[in-house]
């Protein structure tokens, strides 16, 4: 039996903890570097899920690791992270979203969804490998390196796909936290509006805060909550990939994908946020709890990942990453001129 099969068995007693440790250690002790390395800086925009993936692949192009800690790499990369996802829908609510309007809610589900599509296509004409290009669209369209990990459930990439796919939302959304606050005057947006294309187009949601709150607490406020209605957005569109990608192949075949039901999890955590209120205290334990699971599958990838075979994918996906970048945003743009902000 492979180490993959095995981590997918059920856990149903205490008996099968003892082979994960390894691995869970490793993982968890990359996640707390990564948030420790956020919290000295102090530089709220610095993901630890980045910086997670980053600390794993040096670890693992840099120095051999026993075979003790494969079951628990590959417990963080399928339970941690299903986990890590769920909890995530702790940190929106329905009435935050529905604040919006109806007016930037299709604008910011159109941006999404035109933008997946539009870099499908792309990445196809281009010649770029299909998994990694609807990673890549993925983390684009909705939000960074948690869509990638969650599109990833499916679409089953290379653990070099996601470290690229990773890679090239984190080069983009980077330069649009520093350019996006420069283009707001010359762009004629006001802090609405700003805000508004921010959440919307930018990656990832550390990015959006980042970005949108340079223009005034109104701009933070709307770039914060179309972001998080992004956020939202990921459930339906992993559930359209599962199902794509389970009817049919490339080759017209039909193959077997499963059906993340773990979003449903997530959704049902969206709808308890916003059913009940949960104490500040108890609210900033719930996003440190689930920082600390997506940073330990996304150190689990890095721990998994190829420097040289990451090297070997080549420019295209980089030039794909770029194409998204500046389709999302002029993209944005215009349906937000369009509607009226």
């Amino acid at each position: 039996m492979s180490f993959s099969d095995w981590a997918e068995r059920p856990y149903s007693s205490l008996s099968a903890l003892p082979p994960l440790i390894p691995g869970l250690a490793l993982t968890a002790a990359i996640a707390a570097a990564a948030l420790t390395i956020r919290s000295i800086t102090g530089w709220t925009a610095l993901s630890p899920l980045i910086l997670s993936i980053i600390l794993g692949m040096l670890i693992r192009n840099t120095m051999s690791l026993p075979r003790s800690v494969e079951p628990g790499i590959r417990f963080s990369l399928k339970r941690v992270l299903r986990a890590g996802i769920i909890l995530l829908g702790l940190q929106v609510t329905a009435a935050q979203i529905l604040s919006l309007g109806g007016a930037a809610l299709v604008m910011v589900a159109l941006t999404l969804a035109t933008t997946f599509v539009a870099m499908r296509l792309t990445g196809r004409l281009m010649g770029v490998d299909r998994q990694l290009t609807d990673l890549i669209a993925a983390g684009t369209s909705v939000c960074g390196a948690s869509a990638v990990i969650a599109a990833n459930t499916v679409i089953r990439g290379k653990e070099e796909h996601v470290a690229y796919a990773v890679a090239c939302v984190t080069l983009f959304g980077s330069i649009s936290m520093i350019a996006y606050p420069l283009l707001a005057a010359p762009l004629g947006l006001d802090e609405r509006a700003y805000g508004l294309w921010s959440g919307a187009t930018i990656h990832e949601v550390a990015q959006v805060v980042a970005a949108s709150f340079q223009a005034g607490d109104v701009a933070g406020q709307f770039g914060t909550i179309s972001k998080l209605a992004r956020v939202v957005l990921l459930a339906p569109l992993v559930l359209t990939l599962a199902l794509a990608l389970r009817s049919t192949s490339s080759e017209g075949q039909r193959v077997s994908t499963p059906i993340p039901w773990f979003v449903l999890g997530f959704v049902a955590m969206m709808l308890v946020n916003s059913a009940i209120s949960i104490p500040a205290d108890m609210d900033q334990t719930i996003v440190t709890v689930t920082n600390i699971l997506l940073s330990m599958a996304l150190a689990a990838m890095g721990l998994q990942a190829n420097i040289g075979k990451l090297r070997a994918e080549g420019w295209k996906p980089l030039a794909l990453g770029a194409f998204g970048w500046i389709f999302i945003a002029a993209f944005g743009y215009a349906t937000l001129k369009l509607f009226g902000f």
